[in-house]
């Protein structure tokens, strides 16, 4: 965990000499490189964060509802801001596809004695800050990215979970669940691709 920390604190350092340099030259917005710079901050924290959220019962319940609370609120904005139409539906689908996972996991918490977090962590709460701040020529990147990420962590999470957790019903939904983020995953790498090129 200490290397990781260290990892991430030296990542920003970089990322934002880059953008200071950047904006010296002119070629380049100091605060998207620093947002940049935040996100891939917050993509390396979820890396680590997910198996271990995943570790216990209550771990991840928290994570998997924190999940859905930023993907809701990543896909309203992804509708809003979003140019690819590719981009503005899977967007859609991510509040539909949350919406659903946190009705449904949310008598399973209970039942376990559990209430998940009604609202976001700083972390994710400074994705959708980076979000609501991206150029329209600069969204649907940012957007990607952090969708590309946050799967990423969920799926450490649901798998985590599945194979190791100890309630049945909570495990049950973590192993249904992994096929649907996995989906997701390769959705978002495959949008992200498309508009790189």
């Amino acid at each position: 965990m200490l290397r990781q920390t260290f990892f991430c604190a030296c990542a920003i350092s970089a990322l934002a000499l880059t953008a200071c340099n950047k904006e010296q030259d002119g070629t380049n917005d100091a605060a998207e490189a620093i947002n940049a710079a935040q996100d891939a901050t917050g993509a390396a924290v979820g890396a680590a964060a997910g198996p271990m959220a995943a570790a216990t019962t209550e771990g991840f319940v928290s994570g998997a509802a924190m999940s859905d609370l930023y993907e809701v609120e990543a896909g309203k904005i992804a509708g809003a801001k979003a140019t690819a139409a590719g981009v503005k539906a899977f967007g859609k689908m991510m509040v539909e596809m949350h919406t659903a996972t946190t009705a449904e996991l949310k008598p399973l918490a209970a039942a376990a004695g559990i209430t998940p977090p009604a609202e976001l962590d700083e972390r994710r709460k400074g994705f959708l800050d980076n979000l609501r701040a991206a150029s329209a020529a600069d969204f649907d990147k940012v957007y990607l990215d952090q969708q590309v990420a946050a799967h990423d962590e969920a799926l450490s999470l649901m798998k985590g979970y599945a194979g190791g957790g100890d309630n049945a019903a909570i495990k049950a939904f973590a192993a249904k669940t992994t096929g649907a983020v996995e989906s997701h995953l390769t959705q978002a790498k495959s949008l992200r691709d498309a508009a790189s090129k």
